[in-house]
């Protein structure tokens, strides 16, 4: 890699600390970009990145982000301002950058949705909408899309809390499959194309675990992790989100997201699996039960 390489990866937690930390064991040369200084902020300067402070929202400072970048990540935590972000980001980008790749990290939700459909949250419609965005940007743009991620509340807090109490997992999904996917793994995708942008750019890759299951199996796997049952309790979604959701601390629009991605799962709508994960990385994606065994402190308290 040479200096012109540079990577931006905006936000130094969840997906984009990974990758800051897959590309800088690459020795790749990276700057992320933060809203603030923080604990977040010290980790990846600690790996080596530089760290500039300011907000995707405000089109200074990301035209100061992009400086002598050639290759850019985005991703954003939920967020009402996700596709505002996009726009400035690749308003900017267009103007004062020559990019060889922006990787978006999207959602597979994505993929079943049109221009009016209304079923989905507040969020993936923004994500829905971003790529429109993106796409008419003319920018050399792959989007990520990851089904529900397994670090989600929905697998990890709430899990736990349902498993110490009681031994279930208390989810209101029915009989609806799932493939959640670990964080660590999408970041292996998203790295691999920063590394390499080769013919990705222009390209839609969706990311999942290694099978679907249904939440009976999803138990089991955590059974078989912590060594110890665990059921799957189905919980009517009513009562799961005022008597479990709402009191998790979330702010309205990522309540509503998560709420929406309950439903979905009742619907079935996150029955899918792909090899895009390892077709791209070479590297099989997590299953539940590998991602819940290296965290078996934290699920059993």
């Amino acid at each position: 890699m040479t200096d012109h390489d540079l990577v931006l990866v905006t936000g130094a937690g969840g997906v984009g600390r990974l990758v800051t930390e897959r590309l800088r064991a690459q020795n790749v040369p990276v700057r992320v970009l933060v809203r603030r200084e923080d604990d977040r902020a010290d980790q990846v300067r600690a790996l080596g990145a530089e760290v500039v402070t300011g907000d995707l929202t405000q089109a200074d400072t990301v035209a100061a982000a992009l400086d002598g970048v050639r290759r850019t990540y985005f991703g954003l935590s939920v967020s009402p301002d996700h596709l505002l972000a996009a726009t400035v980001l690749a308003t900017v980008a267009k103007a004062h950058a020559e990019l060889d790749v922006l990787v978006d990290l999207s959602q597979m939700t994505v993929s079943q949705m049109t221009a009016t459909s209304t079923a989905e949250s507040h969020q993936q419609r923004l994500h829905w909408l971003a790529e429109q965005v993106l796409d008419w940007s003319g920018l050399p743009v792959a989007h990520v899309r990851p089904t529900t991620f397994l670090d989600n509340p929905l697998f990890t807090a709430l899990a736990a809390r349902s498993i110490r109490d009681n031994g279930t997992l208390a989810l209101p999904f029915g009989t609806g499959r799932t493939s959640p996917i670990a964080a660590d793994d999408v970041a292996g995708v998203v790295a691999t194309i920063l590394l390499d942008p080769g013919d990705h750019a222009g390209k839609v890759y969706e990311l999942t675990g290694p099978r679907t299951l249904d939440m009976t199996e999803v138990a089991q796997e955590f059974s078989t992790a912590l060594g110890r049952t665990v059921t799957y309790q189905d919980v009517p979604l009513h009562r799961w989100r005022t008597e479990v959701l709402a009191h998790a601390g979330l702010p309205q629009h990522t309540e509503q997201h998560i709420a929406t991605m309950a439903q979905l799962h009742h619907e079935n709508r996150y029955d899918r699996a792909t090899t895009d994960v390892e077709r791209i990385t070479g590297q099989r994606p997590l299953t539940v039960e590998e991602f819940v065994a290296v965290r078996k402190d934290f699920y059993l308290g």
